[in-house]
């Protein structure tokens, strides 16, 4: 086995502990975002504007990171939540990419170990109708050797060949019939709406102003330069000035670019993907199978996420609505069509206890297929001085937000060196994460989910025990997390919570909607909200989740 060695610069290691939780006050955030000029104005509250502004913060610039919804409410939370090299660029030949993603892959292993954890892969090897079959098997296999040397190895565990008993071991109900054996290779798995917090969490730890619910409406101009911008939060207008505006809004980036130049051509082509969810009980299998989906050239992948299974794919044009996107019925059909065909299961609609669908911002040409399109990402800086971030990948976003802020550097005409690479994020600082899975139940639980942090959870429920309950029976998620999401995570309602906090809309649909009032209970006794705006908020989460509900079993209307 493979054993790197831990090495962390002391100062920066002790930077990321906190004494004390990290209070964030939305109101206070308000009148910071509108109390005088910053360094820099990352528009966007992605995974990559959420990493853009933590480097700047830790450099030692003035940063505010506002967000129109919720951080890391469009693609950021929709992903295939892996932190991986990508085994698919190497078949595309972009063997510098696969290299950078394997040596970030590690830095966020390093950096946030409760949040990114190694997850095994499985590729079945079939007589027929497989991702590949015994023919093609060996030369894959080449591929694999590429990634392990490529910076595979970094974590901790090379591939393996598996004997037909032993891939079935992994996934019990894959058709013995057609199985000759397997592939076993790693990569890591992150709950991707929590770490894109984190890292947001993390930038304010370094004095950056973050806020959600803040809407850029209008670029500030002066002497033809972008220097600022016009923020609509909570019913008023902040004019927030800054010496550098970054564009990190994903598919959107197109518009705030265009506020910038008139003259704009649209550039961002975005990809859909689509995942749904199934109780494990249904479909046992041990961290990520892939299978083929029948007609189509994509794998996709089955990957166990505690009492449930994610299965997925990704990259098909998209065409519709930016502001919604939703799993389609004739989307969940194919998924539950690739997942029948290589398991011995008979999933039905029935079983889909919840779905997500995302879009990815490739940029290139609208020629070919979205899944021969580069995953490269795209830094530039317009005429006026706006720096825009668009493509990449969430394993690769440290990496992005450091290369933009060099950028950004440039337009400010300073100098700073970049420290995130080593800089834990929030939680992660002396974090055990094999300690903790050992333990189970609700240590591992609060652990994958908060590191260290878990202690500040620990503090709520001594000092009100009623917070150690589930917010609804049945639920793993208890009512401190709700508390604790409104007093150091700027959750602001219902959805928030429920949707990204503690991610029960995807993995327990309809158990999320029993656990809305409670929720919204929580949070009218720390917000101060009124009877009538958490029942709005209440009726707002059932609605959409009934229109989620509608699409995929009905089709659209």
């Amino acid at each position: 086995m493979i054993r790197l060695p831990e090495r962390r610069p002391r100062s920066e290691t002790r930077s990321a502990i906190r004494r004390t939780p990290l209070r964030l006050d939305r109101q206070a955030q308000i009148e910071r975002l509108a109390s005088g000029p910053v360094d820099v104005l990352v528009v966007g509250g992605g995974v990559t504007g959420c990493y853009t502004a933590l480097d700047a913060a830790a450099r030692g610039l003035s940063v505010a990171l506002v967000e129109r919804d919720d951080f890391a409410s469009g693609t950021s939370s929709k992903s295939s939540k892996m932190v991986h090299g990508g085994l698919r660029y190497i078949e595309q030949g972009n063997l510098p990419l696969v290299r950078r993603s394997l040596l970030e892959r590690q830095r966020f292993r390093r950096n946030a170990p409760h949040l990114v954890r190694r997850l095994p892969f499985v590729l079945p090897i079939l007589t027929q109708d497989g991702v590949f079959d015994a023919r093609v098997a060996k030369a894959f296999e080449g591929l694999l050797w590429t990634y392990d040397l490529a910076g595979g190895w970094r974590i901790g565990r090379l591939h393996q060949r598996l004997s037909a008993s032993e891939v079935l071991a992994r996934a019990p109900r894959l058709r013995a019939d057609r199985l000759r054996g397997g592939l076993l290779y790693y990569d890591s798995r992150a709950d991707d709406a929590r770490l894109t917090l984190t890292i947001a969490r993390t930038a304010a730890h370094f004095g950056a102003t973050v806020l959600n619910g803040a809407a850029c409406r209008e670029l500030v101009k002066e002497g033809g330069r972008v220097r600022g911008a016009h923020v609509e939060v909570d019913g008023r207008t902040v004019e927030v000035r800054a010496g550098v505006v970054v564009n990190a809004t994903g598919v959107w980036s197109d518009t705030l670019d265009a506020y910038s130049d008139a003259g704009h051509r649209p550039r961002v082509r975005p990809a859909k993907g689509v995942h749904i969810v199934v109780p494990w009980t249904r479909l046992p299998v041990d961290g990520t199978v892939t299978v083929p989906v029948p007609g189509r050239a994509r794998r996709a992948t089955c990957t166990r996420w505690g009492d449930v299974v994610v299965i997925g794919t990704t990259d098909t044009d998209y065409d519709g609505s930016l502001d919604e996107v939703l799993c389609t019925r004739e989307e969940m059909r194919y998924l539950l069509d690739g997942a029948n065909t290589a398991f011995d299961a008979d999933l039905t609609p029935d079983d889909v206890v919840g779905s997500m669908a995302g879009l990815r911002p490739l940029v290139g040409s609208k020629e070919g297929a979205t899944l021969d399109m580069s995953r490269d990402h795209r830094i530039s800086t317009d005429a006026n001085g706006l720096v825009t971030v668009t493509g990449g990948k969430l394993t690769t976003s440290r990496h992005m937000g450091e290369l933009v802020i060099d950028k950004a550097l440039q337009v400010l005409g300073r100098q700073a060196r970049c420290r995130t690479a080593r800089l834990p994020l929030l939680g992660g600082a002396g974090y055990d994460a094999e300690a903790t899975t050992a333990t189970g139940g609700l240590g591992a639980h609060l652990g994958e989910r908060y590191g260290t942090e878990t202690r500040f959870l620990a503090d709520l429920i001594a000092e009100d025990p009623a917070l150690a309950e589930p917010v609804v029976e049945g639920s793993e998620h208890l009512r401190a997390e709700v508390v604790y999401a409104a007093r150091c995570e700027l959750a602001r309602n219902v959805d928030d919570v429920l949707s990204r906090r503690t991610r029960m809309r995807l993995f327990a649909r309809d158990l999320s909607v029993k656990a809305a009032p409670e929720v919204g209970r929580l949070l009218q006794r720390e917000l101060g909200l009124s009877d009538d705006e958490v029942a709005r908020q209440v009726e707002d989460y059932v609605r959409g989740v009934d229109r989620e509900k509608s699409v995929l079993m009905e089709g659209l209307s």
